[in-house]
């Protein structure tokens, strides 16, 4: 599993493209996988013939894992022992394995477009065991790229990846993720079997010692272990049962990095939220307009469009909205550009990708930018590039049918607009009451860089430019 970058840790499997025996080239996207961020393809970084894909669909997996074993160069040069086994064992850049190409220095099988984080960290030495935990038997040190788990009524040593049991009170090796998920399934990391290189605990260990747990002892003797097969299972939801009153479901992926990101900046930032009211009739006509304009065929021309492009007029009325707050440093950052933020509903959770330069763009190059952005969100393909530098948000509420919210701002951004329903409501026009569009506009921002002046005048510029949007020309 690559090193994403941006302090990622771990990927789920979404879907393998190939199969054991299917030829594979360099450059190849063998499969898809969901960081914290977003669902990205993995290129092979060698020509070849897969051996094993050593996880499953649905499997999360630590950055740093060997996920799929390829057979490069002669065929027949192959070793006698099983290939997911030769894989499992072997480094990020094998040396010692001669059927597996080293990528050249300088080389490593990342990403594209994303680095590998260089660290001098190394593991502490393991302390050591006594001369009788040292005959254990030396099966099992094999590690395997899924844990197979063998539950005994009665306790047995616990034994590390070398086959050797820890010392009295010495503290199991795991990674933190690792560590957290054994705590969120109660599971004693001092009863789980590691299979992990060193004696390292890994994420496989941890859903084996669960799956233990929770099967019957009769169901499953000490004498025989369970198949592989029955371990995956373990790492997904678990499926509702008849009858049951609860149903939990593993946080994960693009949802648990948003909870982490909203929970940082509803207690980081302090936020003011204000409102405004208005009718937004002529813009609505305006849209209408535009979609029978044949010098925009073809182009996706909907509200949202128009009030993207007000947002962007106001940031040129009123600059200093557009900023970020430096802690470090206790500086205020004005951005001189615009990378507006799409807040979009997928079916892996929130996420916000940006426009980039959003305020250099025409018209028609913003239609383009919004519909692109929306296809790739819906898709699952936004990349973390792409969720990166914004520095203001819109979020449209209102394609629920909701009026109004108080929203939370985008960590690292200066405000976030909501944009309400809009709704045919009765509305004094020119000394009458007449049925207009209505709709309501919710601005949150950042009290450190935005006092109530600023973004009084901000949202009112908004609102002005969609009452009248002539303004779209005359402000510019």
């Amino acid at each position: 599993m690559p090193d994403v970058g941006e302090g990622l840790t771990e990927a789920e499997i979404l879907k393998w493209y190939v199969q054991p025996g299917d030829t594979v080239t360099d450059g190849q996207v063998v499969c898809e996988v969901e960081t914290a961020k977003a669902a990205v393809e993995l290129p092979i970084p060698f020509d070849g013939t897969v051996h094993a894909l050593l996880f499953e669909e649905g499997t999360t997996v630590d950055v740093g894992q060997v996920i799929i074993s390829v057979q490069t160069g002669d065929a027949s040069a192959a070793p006698a022992e099983a290939p997911a086994a030769a894989a499992a064992t072997a480094p990020a850049a094998p040396a010692e394995a001669p059927d597996e190409e080293v990528a050249p220095e300088g080389r490593q099988p990342v990403l594209v477009g994303y680095g590998v984080a260089q660290s001098s960290t190394k593991r502490r030495p393991r302390k050591a065991v006594p001369a009788a935990a040292a005959a254990a038997p030396a099966a099992a040190a094999a590690p395997a790229p899924v844990a197979v788990p063998a539950p005994a009524p009665a306790p047995a040593p616990v034994l590390n990846g070398s086959g050797h049991a820890p010392a009295a009170g010495e503290r199991p090796l795991a990674k933190p993720p690792v560590r957290k998920l054994a705590k969120d399934l109660g599971i004693d990391l001092a009863a789980v079997v590691p299979t992990g290189d060193g004696g390292i605990v890994t994420r496989e260990d941890v859903h084996a010692a669960a799956a233990a747990a929770l099967a019957p002892q009769a169901a499953a003797p000490a004498a025989v272990p369970a198949p592989a097969e029955a371990v995956a299972p373990a790492a997904a939801a678990a499926p509702a049962v008849p009858g049951a009153r609860e149903t939990r479901i593993p946080v994960k992926g693009v949802r648990k990095v948003t909870a982490q990101a909203m929970v940082g900046s509803a207690f980081t930032a302090p936020h003011v939220t204000e409102f405004i009211t208005f009718d937004i009739t002529k813009t609505m006509k305006l849209v209408q307009e535009l979609k029978a304009d044949p010098d925009l065929a073809g182009l996706r021309i909907n509200p949202l469009l128009l009030i993207a492009k007000a947002v962007l007029v106001a940031v040129g009325r009123n600059p200093d909205v557009n900023a970020s707050w430096d802690e470090a440093a206790q500086e205020i950052v004005l951005k001189h550009y615009v990378n507006l933020g799409i807040a979009a509903a997928t079916p892996r959770g929130l996420i916000v990708p940006n426009i980039k330069d959003a305020h250099a763009k025409t018209l028609p190059e913003l239609s383009r930018a919004l519909s692109e952005l929306v296809a790739t969100a819906r898709d699952g393909k936004t990349s973390p590039a792409d969720m990166q530098g914004g520095t203001l948000t819109i979020t449209n509420v209102g394609v629920f049918g909701v009026d109004t919210g108080t929203p939370i701002l985008n960590p690292g951004e200066s405000a976030i607009l909501a944009v309400g329903a809009i709704k045919l409501q009765p509305w004094v026009h020119k000394g009458k009451v007449k049925p207009r569009h209505v709709t309501t506009l919710a601005l949150s921002f950042d009290h450190r860089l935005i006092d109530g002046e600023l973004g009084s005048k901000f949202l009112a510029d908004i609102a002005a430019v969609l009452e009248n949007p002539r303004r779209l020309i005359t402000w510019q």
